[in-house]
Order: C-alpha cells, then sequence, then structure tokens
C-alpha cells in the first residue's frame, strides 16, 4: 500500500451507506443463521449450565438468585427489566452505529469492524459451548423465567426474548457468552469515548451495567456468561486493526486483478518541425537549405564573380 492510499484511508472519509448497509446485514444474517444451525446439544448444554453455576457457587458470586427474586416478586420492577432484555439490544446497538456513521466518521470504520468481529467470535462460543440459561434449569435449582412470568405484558413468550410462537426461530442454548452484555460494552465505550456531552457518557458507563443486572435478574445469563461477553469484545477490539489491515490488502488486490490500469499514451517530438511551427536549434524545414550549403553557394558565387572581373579587365 503506498503513502498516498494509506493517508486517505486514515483521513476519516465517510463510508457509502449503500455499501455499509448490505455489509452488516450480511454478516448480521450469517450470525443468526449460525445461531439456528448450531445443533442444541441439550444436554450437553445443562451440564455446560450446571458447571457454571456450581463454579459461581464455589467463588460466591452467584448473584443470579437474589436479583432473580427481586425481579420475580416485584413486577414494578420485573416488567420494566423484561422490556429492557427484549427491546434495547436491538435498537440500542444500531442507533449507537448510525450515530457513528453521521458524527463520529474518522472511527466508524474501527467501530463497525469491531462489533462484527466480536459477534462472530460470539458465535463461535454458541458453537465450542452450547450453554443452557438459568431459567431453563430444573425448578429445583431456583430460577423463575420472568419473561415467562411477565408474558401477558409484552410481545415474547416463552421463548426469552423471541416474539410470542416463533420461539423456534432463536437458540435458546446460545447464552456463553451474552452478546447483550458484549454490544452493551461496545456501546458503552463508543458513548465514553466519542459523546460530547457529559450526561451521554454517563449513561455509556450505565448501560452495560443495567445490562448486566439484566440478563443475570431475568435468568437468562449467568455472571460468567456476561464476564465472557465483555472478554469476547475485548478480545474483538484487539483484532480490528488487524482485520482492517487484512482487508484493505484484499481490496487492493482486487482492484489490482479486475481494474483495468489507463495506458498513458506519451506524444512523440517531431524532428523536423517544432511545435507552433517553430523551429529550435537542430530541427530544419523540408527543402531548407543548411547554412553550410548556403556558404559553399556564396564561395562559389564570390569566386565566379571574380573570374568574371578579370575577364572584362583584360578585354
Amino acid at each position: 500500500m503506498t503513502h498516498a492510499t494509506a493517508a486517505t484511508r486514515s483521513s476519516g472519509h465517510r463510508p457509502r451507506w449503500w455499501t455499509e448497509l448490505p455489509l452488516i446485514a450480511v454478516v448480521y444474517g450469517l450470525y443468526s443463521m449460525g445461531r439456528l444451525l448450531v445443533r442444541e446439544d441439550i444436554p450437553a448444554a445443562v451440564h455446560n449450565g450446571l458447571a457454571i453455576l456450581r463454579l459461581e457457587q464455589a467463588l460466591h458470586i452467584n448473584a443470579e438468585h437474589p436479583l432473580n427474586r427481586l425481579l420475580t416478586a416485584h413486577p414494578s420492577l420485573g416488567i420494566p427489566a423484561d422490556f429492557a432484555y427484549a427491546s434495547l439490544h436491538y435498537v440500542v446497538t444500531p442507533a449507537v452505529l448510525v450515530w457513528m456513521f453521521r458524527r463520529r466518521t474518522a472511527a466508524y470504520r474501527a467501530a463497525r469492524t469491531w462489533l462484527m468481529t466480536s459477534t462472530l467470535l460470539g458465535l463461535v462460543g454458541f458453537t465450542l459451548m452450547p450453554t443452557c440459561p438459568p431459567r431453563l434449569l430444573d425448578a429445583h435449582h431456583g430460577f423463575v423465567d420472568t419473561m415467562a412470568q411477565y408474558s401477558a405484558y409484552g410481545w415474547w413468550g416463552a421463548g426469552a426474548s423471541a416474539p410470542r410462537g416463533l420461539s423456534g426461530m432463536t437458540n435458546q442454548y446460545a447464552a456463553m457468552p451474552s452478546l447483550h452484555v458484549g454490544w452493551a460494552v461496545w456501546c458503552g465505550v463508543l458513548l465514553w469515548r466519542h459523546a460530547r456531552h457529559p450526561l451521554v457518557r454517563a449513561l455509556g458507563v450505565a448501560y452495560p451495567l443495567v445490562t448486566v443486572l439484566v440478563v443475570m435478574g431475568t435468568a437468562n445469563h449467568y455472571f460468567l456468561d456476561a464476564v465472557a461477553g465483555a472478554g469476547v469484545m475485548a478480545v474483538g477490539a484487539l483484532l480490528t486493526r488487524p482485520f482492517m489491515r487484512l482487508a484493505d490488502r484484499v481490496k487492493d488486490r482486487v482492484r489490482a486483478a479486475f481494474v483495468p490500469v489507463p495506458v498513458t499514451v506519451t506524444p512523440v517530438r517531431s524532428t523536423i518541425v517544432g511545435a507552433g511551427c517553430k523551429t529550435s536549434a537542430g530541427e530544419r524545414i523540408p527543402g531548407q537549405r543548411t547554412p553550410s550549403a548556403d556558404s559553399s553557394d556564396a564561395g562559389t558565387g564570390s569566386a565566379a564573380e571574380a573570374s568574371d572581373d578579370a575577364t572584362a579587365a583584360a578585354r
């Protein structure tokens, strides 16, 4: 890559929206399809969920139980928490992405690449470690599905945040890592770094923290799921710059392979007549007598004139 190309790419030119929308749609579609295509190994998912719960209990970090009891006992807290879980994930994240596109152009490409990279890493986590969320464990483990308890107040049913009757369109055992928390961390970091108003920056701090409480209180995730979601975003942040450089190299090679290089034709200067019909040193007009020829002719003419004068005098 030339220095000029690198300078152009780092100058913060806004990407075109008609190329950004299909790119984001394709990545999100692959993510959604990947979640659905991952085989729901329910015994393995339950085993993994119980292993996480036992580990948290051993470390005394199992805050899911008291939070879940709080939301199930108080509808004034549980219903807003369910609405937050079912909607903010799909509203705040696109809103922050659009805000970055329109107002923070220089940082948009890195922010978008960070989000997409981390999302695909989350899909790898769902594939390698299917995990049963607390709400789907047997009742004797002490969890209540608040989404089902308060489903009459919202559009969701017993299938987490999926619209009522469409629970089959989501993989309910994709709990590790929590991308609810991961995407909230992404939003919070960008708001803190790029917002100017103190209130907006404060919201950037509060949003991920509230999301952690919501996902645990509604029994959709364990605390370690939330930690893993933040960890996925950290790894995605580290991979953002290498991915951007790789994408730039691929673009350069594609352009070199498919974009024709314009051929520059260098005009050939004539050695006979110069531009503007003016001659320069070393050029001559066809038929023009050269100085050497003129001098020879002049010499011959002088000799002839002298001979004629001598003849006339003799006469």
